[in-house]
């Protein structure tokens, strides 16, 4: 069963197709980072970036550094898209998306991750055998055909994806349809569509369809019966998800993957008319079938769990963020806070309020007061930069409250704890941050 699932050759007309939705859609999401400004605002504007803890030694290059590496990345896109030079091209891709990715988080978005995911994916699947420059300059490698388990690798990250996604959204403020409300809200000046968007019933209509969606449509995409109307949403599910909230490449990529649940002949037929369809389904168990089951058993594990880890932490994910990141919960929640850092010199116990138009950017403020991880890290920051200066400090968030999905804004942060010698950990509560009073 394993075998004819996981090695059986098939045609490979979806992932060559999508290799080139793909590259397309890299080299516009990088090229557009340049263009629309992101690259600016993001990694050249601020005076330092929040990286992901632990990955502090990853920095932007300095100006105008971090417009090539985009440009860079643009351009492998168009090399991946094309199928030049693509191993290398994918590659080198992964790395420095993976790089930007962990670089900073200030502007955080789940395809981010999913696309550091995806192109390692790419990086091993045997996506330039046909249809590309690679193949064109060595015939030796062209191939019609693929492992079974490159398709039912995508299928599995993408209900690992979805079905998170609809599990996460089984809470009370989605369920009763007050953050949907909340995440219309700011949507109220859009042209045509704006006071539509405020309507009650629609409210309802997205919330019940957002979980519903997210649950059943891989199933429905597997399933013949039900796969042309499962398409059919998912055009305007993303569509809609790409007007309204403006994501990027996001809605399209995830439309992108659609192929891999359609027949090959079908993929084939619309877009390589004149290939040869792959039909012998020979099953080719390869040398490397151990490596193979046991680097994808571990890695679909990890993704199980990184998700869930959340419930082994004190209190709700919701209020003390602890196991939000890299678990696929998608536009579930609004945050503001309000907070003054307060820096006591060890030494001679002078104190003063941090100005924080002196540190960080407008929308690091926003993270900073409402996200722990941000707070705790602008504590670190503050305590190198005293420290260059020959002095020793102590920082304390104080009148640090939060406000979550339009509630009364309640006390967040210990006032009484130095941040600045306070250590992090990714899978406990960090006891600084006071027990959730959320109704």
């Amino acid at each position: 069963m394993c075998n004819r699932l996981l090695f059986t050759r098939i045609d490979n007309s979806p992932l060559i197709i999508f290799r080139i939705l793909f590259g397309t859609l890299v080299m516009f999401e990088c090229y557009g980072a340049i263009l629309t400004g992101w690259v600016r605002r993001t990694l050249i504007e601020p005076e330092f970036t929040f990286n992901f803890i632990g990955f502090e030694w990853l920095q932007p290059l300095p100006d105008p550094g971090m417009y090539i590496y985009f440009f860079i990345m643009g351009t492998l896109g168009i090399m991946i898209a094309v199928g030049y030079k693509y191993r290398f091209a994918i590659i080198g891709f992964t790395l420095l998306w993976a790089g930007v990715y962990l670089m900073q988080k200030t502007s955080y978005n789940n395809h981010y991750y999913l696309l550091v995911l995806v192109s390692a994916f790419m990086a091993i699947f045997p996506a330039h055998r046909y249809f590309s420059v690679d193949a064109k300059q060595n015939p030796s490698i062209l191939k019609n055909y693929m492992p079974g388990w490159v398709k039912w690798s995508i299928v599995l990250q993408l209900l690992i994806v979805y079905t998170y996604a609809s599990i996460a959204k089984m809470y009370g403020d989605w369920i009763d349809f007050g953050m949907v409300k909340v995440l219309m809200a700011s949507k109220a000046d859009y042209y045509l569509i704006g006071s539509l968007l405020q309507e009650p019933w629609l409210h309802k209509i997205i919330g019940v369809f957002g979980i519903l969606f997210d649950l059943l449509i891989v199933p429905a995409l597997l399933w013949k019966p039900t796969r042309k109307w499962a398409f059919f949403a998912s055009i305007f599910f993303h569509l809609f998800n790409a007007i309204v909230f403006q994501i990027g490449i996001f809605p399209f990529l995830s439309l992108a993957f659609i192929v891999f649940f359609f027949e090959p002949m079908s993929i084939k037929n619309i877009f390589f008319k004149k290939k040869v369809f792959y039909t012998d389904s020979e099953i080719k168990t390869p040398l490397y079938k151990s490596g193979l089951l046991l680097g994808f058993g571990l890695y679909f594990l990890i993704q199980l769990l990184l998700p869930v880890r959340h419930y082994l932490i004190t209190d709700e994910v919701l209020w003390s963020e602890e196991g939000h990141r890299l678990s696929w919960r998608m536009m579930l929640r609004s945050r503001s806070g309000k907070a003054n850092f307060k820096i006591v010199n060890n030494e001679n116990s002078d104190s003063e309020f941090v100005k924080l138009n002196d540190y960080l950017t407008q929308k690091q403020r926003t993270r900073v007061m409402a996200y722990p991880d941000f707070t705790w890290q602008f504590a670190q920051h503050l305590k190198k930069e005293y420290a260059k200066r020959g002095e020793d400090i102590s920082v304390y968030a104080v009148n640090s409250k939060i406000s979550i999905n339009g509630r009364p804004y309640l006390p967040f942060l210990d006032p009484e704890v130095d941040l600045a010698n306070e250590e992090w950990n990714h899978f406990e509560h960090h006891k600084w941050i006071l027990p959730s009073k959320l109704d």
